[in-house]
């Protein structure tokens, strides 16, 4: 979800996964802090509202929820909802404490460094047990998994739409002198063939 949607006046709960089965039952991301919690909201819709979706049944599944949308009846009916966002009006939830924030209000903000640098944006926050954990999705690269504590989200500023993070050191490894040392040999070496095969079809 981009940054922007922050200002509407609902929140992303969930998205929904490839369809499961032949009965029309989907897998089901959410995005609410218990995951079943999602069915507690009513009839969830896509953020223009120009479509509803009322649970009829929820249940954990080997890999996550597995819901059953009401209408949804066949195979063919569940995939064509694949990748659907799914959202519910702000106003059906109680109010957050302060500096406290919905799972749902973080997904979509830019991660950036105490410079400023964006360092990707934030896709899900998960919570296995310990604490809560944001996952950030760089430009490229792996995803990055990072606690959600005040050492290392020290900001989250809603109205800009982002939030400071400072990567915990160990987090992202860098390459050690050794491994520099071993790439550049090997460039070195690439480099002379590359230079011995060209003398020898000029030699031709």
């Amino acid at each position: 979800m981009a940054a922007g949607e922050k200002a509407d006046a609902r929140l992303l709960l969930g998205e929904i996964g490839a369809a499961h089965g032949l009965k029309g039952e989907l897998r089901l991301r959410s995005f609410t802090e218990s995951p079943a919690a999602i069915a507690d909201y009513g009839a969830l819709e896509t953020l223009d509202g120009g479509r509803s979706f009322k649970i009829a049944q929820l249940r954990e599944g080997p890999k996550g929820l597995v819901v059953k949308f009401k209408g949804v009846n066949d195979r063919n009916a569940a995939e064509a909802l694949t990748g659907t966002k799914l959202y519910v009006d702000r106003d059906k939830l109680p109010e957050s404490e302060p500096d406290e924030w919905y799972y749902a209000d973080l997904i979509g903000l830019v991660a950036v460094d105490g410079e400023g640098a964006a360092l990707g944006l934030v896709t899900a926050v998960h919570n296995f047990g310990a604490s809560d954990i944001i996952e950030l999705a760089p430009e490229s690269g792996p995803t990055l998994l990072v606690p959600f504590t005040e050492e290392a989200v020290p900001e989250v500023d809603m109205e800009a739409g982002r939030l400071t993070v400072h990567i915990p050191e160990g987090l992202v490894d860098e390459p050690s002198e050794e491994a520099a040392e071993k790439a550049s040999e090997e460039a070195s070496e690439e480099a002379a063939q590359e230079g011995s095969q060209e003398g020898s079809q000029e030699e031709e």
